[in-house]
This record gives structure tokens, C-alpha cells and sequence, in this order.
């Protein structure tokens, strides 16, 4: 049985920092992608960072480049996020996400088989 779970959302005023955490099981982890996408209420969810478990490589949106840093360690099967100067529009519930290497956008969420439960995270002004 294929399980993520996410943790380490919460409450931060703008400014602030939170780290989240990805632990994968019943899955292959290495040589594939991982993501986390983020959804705020009424709006779709969103790609937010990108990582190839294989190779290391990393991709960000545009909003959160020089902020969030993807990270993994593949001896625990776990995946990160270190988010640094939130910002209230960062407020949203994020979920981590694993799939295939493909080609095409790696942040396109079609390409993901197998999600977390999801994690609030909430920025206040």
C-alpha cells in the first residue's frame, strides 16, 4: 500500500518559516519524481517545487524561487520543503506527490500517481 504523509504545516506570521516533511512507503522512491503542489480555497492546485529523486535535479515556480528550497533524503524515503519568507498569499493546504519520470512539464499534476493527505500551512499579515 503506497502511503505519503505529510507534515509540519501550521501558522506563521509573514515573514516567517516552516519546514515540511514527505515520508513515502509502499513505493519505489528512487529515479522518480517528486513534487509538492499547494491549493488555496477556490482556486486550483498549483505546482509548487519539483524534485528527480534520481538525480537531484529541482525546479521551482516563479513565485517561490529564492524562498522555498526542495530537498530529500533518500535513506529515509522522505522529501522536504523549507519555505523562508512566507507570505500570506502562501497560505493554502500543500500535498507531496510522487510519480514517473516523463517528459514534459514536471509540475503538471496528471503525472502524478499517488498523493499525501495534505498539510495546512497558514500566513498571516
Amino acid at each position: 500500500q503506497v502511503q505519503l504523509v505529510e507534515s509540519g504545516g501550521g501558522s506563521v506570521q509573514a515573514g516567517g518559516s516552516l519546514r515540511l516533511s514527505c515520508a513515502v512507503s509502499g513505493y519505489t522512491y528512487s529515479r522518480n519524481f517528486m513534487a509538492w503542489f499547494r491549493q488555496a480555497p477556490g482556486k486550483e492546485r498549483e505546482g509548487v517545487a519539483h524534485i528527480h529523486t534520481g538525480s537531484g535535479s529541482t525546479y521551482y515556480v516563479d513565485s517561490v524561487k529564492g524562498r522555498f528550497a526542495i530537498s530529500q533524503d533518500n535513506a529515509k524515503n522522505t522529501m522536504y520543503l523549507q519555505m523562508n519568507s512566507l507570505k500570506p498569499e502562501d497560505t493554502a493546504m500543500y500535498y507531496c506527490a510522487i510519480g514517473p519520470p516523463r517528459n514534459g512539464y514536471v509540475l503538471d499534476r496528471r503525472g502524478y500517481n499517488y498523493w499525501g493527505q495534505g498539510t495546512q500551512v497558514t500566513v498571516s499579515s
